[in-house]
């Protein structure tokens, strides 16, 4: 099976090999601010499951988390499409708004809830972490994905 999306106008799509798409939302203030919203959905993938045509920009930043991040956008649009972190080599996080088909992803849980706005309230059923997994095999157990 395989997803498909990509940015606004159509200049940048890509494909991601897998059976199933798994979710989470960051309450991070850079996440707030990267979607001008509540938060930001990412969907966690292996780098070498996913391929990518059009061009692409990037623009890096450091990230809450003491990492670094490289984020990568169309640059006629501006759409966000990825994030990679330096602290995750292989692994990126597609913007989960750019999937074609975003309502059939399985949403794991909630990060950076210490900086949540106050008028989201969040489904206890769902974990939350005040900030956010420390080591891989956290975020592996957040994901579902085995070690």
């Amino acid at each position: 099976m395989s997803f498909t999306g990509g940015c606004q106008c159509g200049a940048v799509r890509y494909t991601i090999a897998a059976d199933a798409l798994t979710a989470y939302a960051c309450h991070c203030s850079e996440c707030q601010k990267q979607s001008a919203s509540a938060f930001g959905v990412s969907v966690p993938v292996l780098e070498d499951t996913i391929a990518f045509t059009g061009e692409m920009e990037c623009w890096g930043r450091p990230t809450d988390s003491g990492s670094y991040t490289e984020c990568y956008f169309c640059p006629k649009c501006g759409t966000r499409l990825y994030h990679s972190g330096r602290n995750r080599p292989g692994l990126i996080t597609v913007k989960g708004g750019s999937i074609d088909r975003g309502q059939s992803l399985d949403f794991v849980a909630h990060i950076w809830v210490s900086r949540k706005v106050d008028w989201i309230d969040l489904p206890e059923a769902l974990p939350q972490w005040d900030t956010q997994p420390e080591t891989l095999e956290e975020w592996m157990e957040l994901l579902g994905w085995d070690t």
